[in-house]
């Protein structure tokens, strides 16, 4: 196995903001508490020493939530240790997509279990590694689907609401396909039944996406929370009572959010006045102040403030934090040090710090998590045979395919020099002609562009004959650039675990684990050689 690592800012694939917080732009400072760094950790974990945590509750509900699984005594040990003062946690986020969604579901996954590690080695103290499902997400078409050997397999439900909170009955068919996809050799059948068991043995989506999680990585010592829970709801009720009344998210996160794009970068996502939504077993819609009522859209429901406090007391598990106040909701149950996120969850993490600190909730650090390009041995082939490096699998296919041209033609096919020739003629001529009669220039420089646009049509034939007589090395590159990746997207963001899996066994996620360091600084490229 070799692994290199390319700088964020050499991947055109990464955004803006991405790319400006993984290489420390210093323009981005005022909106973090702590550098993303090991030697960070002694200060935040001082910070958070000060700060009064639900443990016990917590630990009960995990207790709750892992009372159907298998005992992983990494995953118990952890769970009981939470009630310890001196524990803290590193946790990630992400909804529970169907058979866990693209790759980059695992890399977070991964990503804080090696965060979890290092910043124990650094620290001395015991850091549990923390997966917070997003369970109350209700955007089915964005988690209902995954991507197998080609094929877009669907979850097609009638099933509204949190997605988490859906029956796990309704899966029969897709599993019937699942299971045709991947076929009846004896190592797919293997896979099909542990995924089988996580998605029939279990009542919910979320309950099934935990029983996933715990097969595959349980031994490792990830604990995973369903932070859908009355008790933890309960935890929250201040900050939702604030929300309903005073509105404060709405202001302070757009004030930073307006900061931040002064600065160039865009707003991930754009507070409403009110930032809760209300659950009911089929349906999340939102809660909105309408003169001196609270009305929840799309349903015949609506409070005065006052009935609709009591009723946050009464049953707090019926009110549900958007994007924009999830984050806090995360920090007040977890005596949490650091949250590790991709680009685009980082960025709006950034627009929080006013709100945090609005309610005294200590900012956690920052982590990108691992961004992986994985090689396997037949990828790596067709790279040498087309004297690809690295780097320039970053690039689009058509510079691929022109670069391959250039140095693999016959004869000389760009025209740059004639070209700088022919326009340094016309130039000539040009002024010559300014000199004579001034009003022939400008009928000298249109014939200029009409013979330099001929050699580019000429250019544009001979590389073009070029590409015909390459054709085969040339729809080899293009076959790898899909494969890597797909629909001009990232591969962690396109395929899922289970092709990986069948082909290396559970090595393949111990060899993920190893190669993985805390705070790589770029995306990691591993070469199954």
């Amino acid at each position: 196995m070799r692994k290199t690592l390319l700088a964020f800012d050499k991947v055109p694939q990464f955004a803006k903001t991405d790319v400006a917080y993984a290489t420390g732009d210093p323009r981005l400072t005022p909106f973090y508490a702590y550098p993303p760094s090991l030697g960070a950790f002694t200060a935040a974990i001082n910070e958070k020493t000060k700060g009064n945590f639900p443990r016990q509750t917590l630990v009960h509900v995990l207790q709750e939530q892992y009372s159907t699984l298998p005992v992983a005594p990494k995953v118990s040990d952890n769970i009981a240790a939470l009630l310890r003062p001196d524990v803290f946690t590193v946790a990630t986020a992400h909804q529970p997509s169907l058979f866990l969604g693209p790759l980059y579901f695992l890399y977070k996954a991964l990503s804080v279990l090696r965060l979890a590690e290092a910043a124990s080695a650094q620290t001395g103290q015991h850091i549990v590694p923390v997966f917070v499902l997003g369970s109350e997400d209700h955007d089915l078409d964005e988690l209902n689907h995954i991507q197998l050997y080609g094929k877009k397999l669907v979850w097609e439900t009638a099933e509204g609401g949190a997605v988490g909170s859906m029956p796990t009955a309704g899966l029969s068919d897709v599993l019937t396909a699942l299971r045709a996809i991947l076929g009846e050799g004896e190592a797919a059948q293997a896979l099909f039944a542990r995924v089988e068991k996580s998605y029939t043995q279990t009542r919910t989506i979320a309950e099934a996406t935990r029983a996933m999680l715990h097969d595959l990585l349980g031994r490792f010592g990830l604990v995973v929370v369903d932070m859908n829970h009355p008790d933890l709801k309960r935890c929250f009720i201040p900050v939702m009572r604030a929300e309903l009344v005073e509105h404060p998210a709405f202001r302070l996160v757009g004030e930073t959010a307006a900061q931040l794009n002064a600065l160039g970068f865009k707003t991930q996502a754009t507070p409403r006045e009110i930032n809760l939504f209300y659950l009911q077993p089929d349906s999340r819609e939102r809660i909105v102040r309408e003169g001196n009522l609270y009305k929840v859209l799309n349903t015949e429901l609506q409070f005065s403030q006052a009935d609709l406090l009591a009723h946050l007391e009464e049953h707090p598990e019926r009110f549900s934090p958007n994007v924009v106040l999830r984050p806090l909701y995360q920090e007040i149950v977890l005596p949490n040090l650091a949250y590790v996120g991709g680009g685009g969850e980082l960025a709006y993490w950034l627009e929080r710090k006013a709100l945090f600190a609005h309610f005294g909730v200590p900012l956690p650090m920052l982590v990108r998590r691992h961004s992986i390009l994985w090689l396997d041995r037949d990828s790596i082939k067709k790279m040498v045979k087309a004297n690809l490096t690295v780097p320039r699998l970053f690039d689009d296919t058509d510079s691929l395919v022109r670069h391959f041209v250039e140095i693999n033609a016959d004869a000389e096919v760009q025209l740059t020099a004639e070209i700088t020739d022919l326009n340094a003629v016309y130039e000539r001529l040009a002024q010559k002609a300014l000199a004579v009669d001034p009003t022939l220039e400008k009928a000298v420089r249109a014939e200029g562009v009409k013979a330099v646009a001929a050699l580019e049509q000429w250019e544009s034939r001979l590389v073009r004959a070029e590409k015909q007589k390459h054709e085969v090395a040339l729809n080899q590159i293009r076959a790898l650039k899909e494969k890597l990746f797909p629909a001009n997207g990232m591969q962690e963001r396109y395929d899922n675990f289970m092709p990986y899996l069948l082909k290396y066994g559970d090595a393949w996620l111990d060899t993920l684990y190893e190669q993985m360091a805390a705070f790589d600084a770029g995306i990691v490229v591993l070469e199954d050689l």
